[in-house]
């Protein structure tokens, strides 16, 4: 591979409060701290990358507005010589989240305001001019247009990801957890167009119909290797990767099922967990353009995962491949569990 990584979809910037406490209806609770900072799929997994590897060629499809929060956006991605940005378009107001990370309970609640990402659409996309290997798309689910049903397709992220594989572009998505019932009819449909599913457990199990984890959010062990099949068998061509707090669940082409532990950070040292699964998500990526077995990606990507707790931001302590190795050594091998399914 050498054309390198596409990154799309959701651009984002946050607005990041932390509170002591959630507070229920009526309640009040105090901000202690209020900061910008990159968001969504685009800014936090092309970031990432750039981190990683500062040679890796990456280049950005995406909508954002002429305003504060687009120039914000530009401003930072500028800073990466590596990244090609040709591919954003100005349009309409730049999507925004506002995250509240909860100190005591160590929790994030989030709200989205779409703005321009519901406008991304296939004409967006010009494979003629802008190349690579891979392309991770996301999210599903924030996404209007490319969400809509389409009649050939399932859905126009279908066709999306359908296009791009005519190009010899391996794809790769991501949904972002909400609460609804759309899982099965948006996201399953463009799944038989995708060659890299990597998902947390709620979303996988939510596309599936399967149950993830108890009342309590405890995985239901038992349902993982089902769960992963079951994606399968709605089309998913290469790897299945589902993560979670506690550890990673992968499905091979050859039918290889991987449990693998996430290390243990101790609770001090985090500082916080926003971005983490699109960290886990660019290292698995990662690990697919550069070769690497399932295993092998899984084992990196829990890496990133892990380097991207120190910080209250998605991507700012994210360290390059060398730094990531160097804190993996510093805790016991995550346990491993292979076996066919």
């Amino acid at each position: 591979m050498e054309k390198g990584i596409i990154v799309a979809g959701s651009m984002i910037f946050d607005n990041l409060k932390k509170i002591d406490i959630y507070p229920g209806a009526c309640n009040l609770t105090k901000i202690r701290k209020n900061e910008m900072a990159m968001g969504g799929l685009v800014n936090n997994c092309v970031q990432d990358f750039a981190h990683l590897d500062s040679e890796l060629p990456l280049k950005v499809i995406g909508l954002m507005g002429d305003d504060a929060g687009g120039n914000f956006i530009l401003n930072n991605l500028k800073k990466y010589p590596n990244i090609d940005l040709s591919g954003l378009k100005t349009s309409g107001e730049t999507s925004f989240t506002d995250v509240m990370y909860d100190s005591e309970r160590r929790t994030r609640a989030y709200f989205q305001f779409e703005g321009s990402n519901a406008d991304l659409g296939i004409d967006d996309f010009d494979f003629d001019s802008i190349k690579g290997d891979i392309i991770h798309v996301g999210y599903l689910l924030l996404l209007n247009k490319l969400d809509e049903p389409n009649p050939v397709y399932g859905t126009n992220m279908g066709e999306l990801l359908h296009k791009a594989q005519s190009y010899g572009i391996k794809t790769s998505i991501d949904v972002v957890s909400e609460e609804s019932d759309r899982y099965q009819s948006v996201v399953a449909p463009a799944l038989k167009y995708v060659d890299y599913c990597i998902i947390n457990e709620m979303e996988a199990g939510k596309i599936v119909g399967i149950p993830s984890a108890d009342e309590e959010g405890r995985i239901i062990e038992e349902n993982m290797p089902r769960i992963c099949k079951a994606l399968r068998n709605l089309g998913v061509r290469d790897w299945i990767i589902v993560h979670a707090r506690d550890a990673s669940y992968g499905l091979d082409v050859d039918g290889t099922f991987i449990r693998m532990d996430c290390i243990d950070i101790p609770r001090s040292m985090i500082v916080g967990t926003t971005g983490a699964g699109d960290a886990f998500c660019t290292g698995a990526l990662y690990g697919a353009y550069k070769g690497m077995s399932l295993k092998e990606a899984m084992y990196f990507a829990t890496g990133v995962a892990s380097t991207s707790l120190f910080s209250p931001s998605a991507s700012e302590s994210v360290t390059d491949v060398a730094g990531v190795y160097k804190l993996m050594s510093e805790y016991p091998v995550p346990d491993c569990m292979t076996y066919k399914i």
